[in-house]
């Protein structure tokens, strides 16, 4: 049976990088990122079939499978088959496993989804599920009858789950907020937790105030923040939001830098420290290859940052004035 959902420390480790996104990761290095997210005490850990076809939530059963599964919070998400069938990959998981994937929605889909993804993961349970990429951003205009296909078929697999006591929460795993805000408002679903990624950050939050926010709090549909630097972008990289970044938002972030060099803040500690002020979001998930990188994202959330730091963002209009600052 689920047992009672709590994150410690409002972060956890998310998985994509393990699963060979953008390179090819030896397994050792994924291993010991693992093993170092543990080590400094993540207890809570976000993967997806998608991730590598697989490859991410095998690496995270066998690292886990030495722990007992009382002690972390494990969530994975639906919507996508692995196929044994193989092709050549391109794209984010181009250095993943080469197995097919099959976007699936359905009743039947979703628990062969579940029943695979716990066998990777060697548990007989799991505590979170989010259905995975169900927005534009993957789908296209098709999004709103994939929508439907999970209206009639996850979401209520889901639920029954839920309210059943095998699982402790679902929601949606997407990268813009207007599916969320829609299944949210549905009165037959009642999704208590979603993982919204790259739409609540240092970098882009406006949106997400306008509707997501504000319904998370009212419907008790809590939120976990992923992609809290955008792809990278706030802390100098090439993508933002998994795109080439523009040249509006590398200026931007120079705008960000200069008030962060005035005050003495790094901006690692400010980003995973905004998105996780607002009192709707649970946690924040950061993902890495790197062991050293899961210790610098623990102290940046207790990192001192002065009160006039966020106030020159706010007056600057960098960031909403409408947004929860952190409070020490």
């Amino acid at each position: 049976m689920a047992k009672e959902l709590t994150i410690k420390n409002k972060i956890g480790l998310g998985t994509a990088p393990l699963g060979n996104m953008f390179r090819e990761v030896p397994e050792k290095e994924a291993m010991e990122t693992i093993q170092s997210a543990w080590d400094e005490g993540v207890r809570y850990f976000d993967t997806a079939p998608f991730y590598g076809a697989g490859l991410a939530e095998s690496r995270l059963g066998e690292a886990l499978s030495a722990y007992d599964r009382d002690e972390y919070v494990l969530s994975t998400k639906v919507g996508r088959i692995v196929l044994d069938e193989e092709e050549e990959k391109e794209g984010l998981f181009e250095y993943g496993r080469k197995n097919k994937i099959k976007t699936d929605y359905t009743e039947e889909g979703t628990l062969k989804s579940i029943e695979e993804s716990m066998k990777r993961l060697k548990t007989d349970r799991l505590d979170i599920v989010y259905v995975h990429d169900i927005s534009p951003d993957f789908l296209g205009d098709e999004w709103i009858t994939k929508f439907d296909e999970a209206r009639k078929g996850a979401f209520k697999v889901l639920d029954r789950l839920k309210e059943g006591g095998y699982i402790s929460a679902w929601g949606l795993g997407v990268n813009t907020t207007v599916p969320i805000e829609v299944a949210l408002e549905l009165e037959e679903a009642h999704p208590n937790l979603s993982l919204s990624a790259t739409q609540y950050t240092l970098l882009q939050h406006e949106r997400a105030l306008e509707r997501m926010m504000p319904l998370a709090e009212e419907k008790n549909g809590g939120l976990v923040i992923g992609g809290a630097f955008n792809s990278g972008a706030l802390l100098g990289g090439d993508f933002f939001d998994y795109q080439e970044i523009t040249p509006e938002i590398k200026e931007r972030v120079k705008r960000f830098n200069e008030v962060a060099q005035k005050h003495g803040v790094h901006l690692k500690d400010a980003a995973l420290q905004f998105s996780t002020a607002h009192p709707a979001v649970k946690a924040v998930v950061t993902g890495s290859t790197r062991p050293d990188r899961i210790k610098e994202d623990l102290q940046a959330l207790k990192a001192d940052i002065p009160a006039a730091f966020w106030e020159e963002l706010v007056n600057k209009e960098l960031i909403s004035a409408n947004a929860p600052l952190p409070q020490k």
